[in-house]
């Protein structure tokens, strides 16, 4: 598995991830979704870059030309509900794509929460064989979300290639993430990898429960 961080790249979007992480600037809801979709549409363009084009002949209102248009077939993949914002994000650029859901949820296992396990119930899915499947959701904490989803979209086909984005991930995540792959042709793309989590599996510093501070706190 590669793995893409574009926080070492220095662009527009480290001002998103600023007031992403600001605690003044997550009080405003609307923002903070802005935001991530906007990181959501950076990275799409920058998966765009990756994908097999070929030139397709256009007739403008004076004349024809040949311009190189994107071949793959895209499915944008999500786990419900803190990846919405950042799905939408995808779609704005990606806006041919098929879609898929998961819910994936944590469960904490003892009483201090300091143990996890991800409990799945729901998949809505195209077949994505021999399609470029794009699994988004914005946090990559301990990983265990995005293995079982990346395990239940496998079920409906074989795609092509596969990219996870997120926009925080940790170490330990990705290498949950890279055994779960295997050999497969998996690219993951992080807007920032942080230095590890706190004792309730909370990305640190991050910027808190990206679920909660999109639509509001949940029971």
């Amino acid at each position: 598995m590669k793995t893409i961080n574009l926080n070492e790249q220095n662009s527009v979007m480290n001002r998103y991830m600023a007031e992403l992480r600001n605690v003044s600037y997550q009080q405003n809801r609307l923002l903070f979704r802005n935001n991530i979709e906007r990181v959501g549409e950076y990275m799409a363009f920058e998966i765009s870059k990756t994908l097999e084009y070929a030139p397709q002949r256009i007739v403008t209102p004076l004349g024809e030309l040949d311009i190189q248009l994107p071949q793959d077939d895209i499915v944008v993949a999500t786990v419900l509900r803190a990846g919405l914002p950042f799905h939408q994000g995808f779609l704005r650029v990606f806006d041919h794509a098929d879609n898929a859901f998961i819910s994936a949820f944590r469960m904490y296992t003892n009483r201090e929460h300091t143990q996890v396990g991800v409990h799945t119930e729901y998949i809505a899915s195209p077949s994505v064989e021999g399609k470029t499947l794009i699994i988004v959701d914005p946090m990559l904490a301990t990983g265990g979300s995005m293995a079982a989803a990346y395990e239940a979209f496998l079920k409906t086909g074989t795609p092509k290639s596969v990219h996870i984005a997120c926009v925080i991930g940790t170490e330990e995540g990705i290498e949950v993430v890279r055994e779960a792959v295997g050999d497969a042709d998996v690219t993951l793309w992080c807007a920032a990898i942080d230095p590890g989590m706190n004792a309730q599996k909370y990305i640190v510093p991050g910027f808190g429960d990206c679920g909660d501070l999109c639509f509001g706190e949940k029971l």
